[in-house]
């Protein structure tokens, strides 16, 4: 018909619901999950809501979309996904903090899983290093690859990845696009590095319980 149910809390609480998740990942039920404060950017109210192993469950579970959008743009594709995968439950994990509207971004591309958001003083397809991230870290990560390739005068390739499943998907002269064999490449996300190692050579993240301090500090 044309209903389809949804569910909406903190992401670090879908904990509670993992059963029901995967119940309705098992029956192809395509169930939204909409879930926010998705990171230690949440602040003040510390480790107890700020989730760092959730999205390595989340990931783990087969027949489950899980999307974490950088910004508005890619909010709307997930959305577009979500609601077309009538047979698999998607979980959207959203920010709590503010963040930009980030040059590049793109609506229709989250169905590619990941894609090549800017190239920063690369001259061939072969950057030196490749930063790869997903949700509210995507901002800093294209800070960070502007200094390091005007200061440093590093060819540095900056991508999104918002939906893992969706980029295991494509075909593998797409994935060796976006992540060309023989360049470093290193994942910047807010959560535990766990389960990147598949994609990065060396994964960035939070391997411990957050802290209660305002976002700018626990960052």
């Amino acid at each position: 018909g044309g209903f389809r149910p949804y569910c909406a809390t903190f992401l670090t609480f879908i904990g509670y619901a993992l059963g029901a998740v995967r119940v309705s990942a098992l029956s192809g039920f395509g169930v939204l999950y909409i879930m926010t404060h998705d990171s230690i950017g949440l602040g003040e109210d510390g480790p107890t809501h700020q989730p760092i192993e959730m999205l390595e469950s989340l990931r783990a579970t087969p027949n489950l979309l899980v999307f974490r959008p950088a910004d508005g743009n890619e909010t709307v594709g997930s959305y577009v996904i979500a609601m077309q995968r009538s047979k698999t439950p998607s979980v959207l994990s959203l920010s709590r903090q503010a963040t930009p509207t980030i040059d590049n971004t793109s609506a229709d591309k989250v169905a590619f899983g990941a894609y090549v958001l800017d190239d920063f003083n690369v001259n061939t397809n072969k950057p030196v290093l490749v930063l790869v991230s997903t949700g509210t870290e995507l901002a800093l990560t294209v800070e960070l690859a502007k200094q390091l390739s005007k200061e440093d005068n590093i060819g540095i390739r900056v991508v999104s990845m918002p939906c893992w499943e969706l980029f295991e998907e494509q075909s593998l002269s797409y994935q060796l696009e976006v992540f060309p064999d023989g360049s470093p490449i290193m994942s910047i996300e807010a959560s535990t590095p766990h389960g990147w190692k598949k994609y990065a050579h060396v994964p960035f993240g939070v391997d411990s319980f957050g802290v209660s301090a305002p976002s700018n500090q626990c960052y």
